[in-house]
């Protein structure tokens, strides 16, 4: 076992030599207006945490060696976990009706954030603790923890008090952005460039996010679901400023009117963006913070799948259908007593 283990990681360290050394050969692909080239559809899976777990300090980064280790882990844990359940079990008994999706469905990649020859430890690279600056004792002031905190007002009560997600009006865990983040399966995105407009295809929920080029941001305030973004090339960087995002959409569950997010694409390997994110919002957090995300290319034949979610499925009804059947059966014993 010991002599698998090691032949293993002498794999693994060749594979991840071999990949550094091909990456250093390459010259950017251009579009027809000199442009870097970032069409294609990409994927931002990892197993790399938001937040830096608090076991590296302020390590922010793995050795080869280690984060072969951890990957094999991450592998392991996913082996387990599709493994088949035995249909002799009993009845769980911990009453956690949260736990919708087998293994089959989670899809986050076995992989860690991998940059310029350097494994990550977190997403979030600023601070450099890699934890997320909040406001200390900060409150939920986005529009729908608002009307939750209205007397009266139970979660369940409508629609217009149930996540984003849940409703099927935009992908949950913040995958459509921005910033686009991973979640628990269909991370990848679909990018087309234009002169004037960079379009960012989500495969979650098949949002569609409009990059207008060399301009400005709307005087009037769309409020639009994703923001207004718009983008500029800096040298071969192409930096988004997004502002002005729906009352709903609430990154941090504070209020978006002060939300700012600057992304930054670079091509820094052929197959791999480099995707920075700065968050700024002083409702939410003390200072602006910034993260790094790895999205690598898929194959050439790879598709983009609908993501076929709509408000208005059986769920949906049954999760409000649900509450009012409890409402009744509580009124009923409330009567009894």
């Amino acid at each position: 076992m010991n002599h698998l283990k090691i032949t293993w990681f002498g794999i693994v360290l060749a594979a991840m030599t071999f990949n550094a050394l091909a990456a250093d050969d390459w010259d950017i692909p251009r579009t027809a207006d000199g442009k870097p080239d970032l069409q294609g559809i990409w994927t931002n899976a990892t197993q790399t945490p938001m937040q830096r777990p608090a076991k590296y300090g302020n390590q922010g980064r793995l050795t080869a060696q280690e984060a072969a280790q951890i990957e094999a882990g991450w592998r392991n844990r996913i082996a387990n976990a599709a493994k088949p359940s035995d249909p002799e079990r009993g009845a769980p008994t911990d009453r956690n009706t949260r736990a919708g999706y087998n293994g089959f469905w989670i899809d986050r990649g076995t992989n860690a954030i991998q940059i310029d020859n350097e494994y990550r430890t977190s997403i979030v690279v600023d601070p450099v603790d890699g934890q997320i600056p909040y406001v200390e004792n900060r409150q939920n002031n986005d529009i729908r923890s608002q009307f939750r905190a209205m007397p009266g007002v139970e979660q369940y009560d409508g629609h217009e008090l149930r996540p984003l997600g849940e409703r099927c009006l935009l992908s949950f865990g913040s995958s459509s952005g921005p910033p686009m983040l991973p979640v628990m399966y269909n991370n990848n995105y679909q990018i087309v460039q234009t002169p004037h407009y960079v379009m960012i295809l989500v495969e979650m929920v098949h949002d569609v996010r409009i990059i207008r080029l060399d301009t400005d941001h709307y005087a009037h305030g769309y409020e639009q679901w994703m923001g207004d973004s718009i983008g500029h090339w800096d040298g071969d960087t192409l930096v988004v400023e997004t502002l002005d995002f729906n009352p709903y959409q609430a990154f941090g569950r504070a209020s978006p009117e002060k939300l700012i997010v600057t992304e930054r694409f670079e091509l820094s390997e052929q197959n791999k963006i480099r995707y920075t994110f700065t968050v700024e919002n002083p409702d939410a957090y003390t200072r602006p913070w910034t993260g790094e995300i790895a999205m690598n290319r898929r194959p050439r034949d790879d598709k983009m799948y609908e993501y076929a979610c709509h408000e208005g499925n059986y769920a949906f009804p049954g999760i409000l259908g649900g509450a009012r059947r409890l409402e009744h059966e509580a009124a009923l014993n409330n009567q009894g007593q």
